[in-house]
């Protein structure tokens, strides 16, 4: 199994534009006193994931995945909002160590916030600490128990550390939520978390 294969999901890469923004803000004096409550975005969440378990095609459900990530990566307040906007860019251009510091501020400013975790716990996996992404991804799971990327991630995690009948049970809690995940393929026929038959 590659990077490659899970990448576009695991995680996720928001659809967004990112936004530029000042280097003074990577400090935390920079940063408003109290990071504000992430806004509940619960209600819309749970309708998207009604309809991507209805969904008739893969184009479909990568529409309302996209619709997902948009509820998210809404992080709790503008500041944080550019601290995860600057830690996935640079995440997406391979700086792995700085957008690991970029998702620590965001995690020591916005501690209740889910998507901190959650990319945290991608960087980690991508430089194949699976302890460390675990741990972020079950406090990710805490704050957003429907988060189907970190569910997802969490699989990987698992499977990375070999804890395969762990990452199977997550898998399939993931995929009981978003059927149509590009990591279905590990619980396909043969696959290295294809879900056990009945003993006979």
């Amino acid at each position: 199994m590659t990077q490659g294969h899970f990448a576009p999901i695991f995680f996720g890469m928001r659809p967004l534009l990112i936004a530029l923004v000042a280097p003074a803000l990577a400090t935390g004096a920079a940063l408003a006193d109290t990071c504000p409550a992430p806004p509940d975005h619960s209600e819309p969440l749970d309708q998207l994931i009604a309809q991507i378990g209805d969904a008739a095609s893969e184009v479909e459900a990568r529409r309302i995945s996209n619709q997902m990530w948009e509820f998210w990566a809404d992080a709790p307040n503008e500041q944080a909002q550019a601290i995860l906007d600057r830690g996935m860019t640079k995440r997406a251009s391979w700086n792995l160590l700085g957008a690991r510091q970029e998702f620590d501020l965001l995690v020591e400013y916005c501690p209740d916030y889910a998507e901190g975790y959650n990319q945290r716990a991608f960087v980690n996996y991508l430089r194949q600490d699976f302890a460390a992404a675990l741990v972020d991804l079950d406090r990710a799971l805490e704050l957003s128990p429907r988060h189907v990327a970190a569910l997802s991630g969490r699989a990987l995690s698992l499977l990375g550390l070999g804890r395969v009948e762990e990452a199977r049970d997550a898998l399939q809690d993931a995929l009981a939520l978003n059927p149509w995940l590009p990591e279905r393929g590990l619980a396909a026929a043969g696959g290295p978390l294809e879900p056990l038959g009945d003993d006979i």
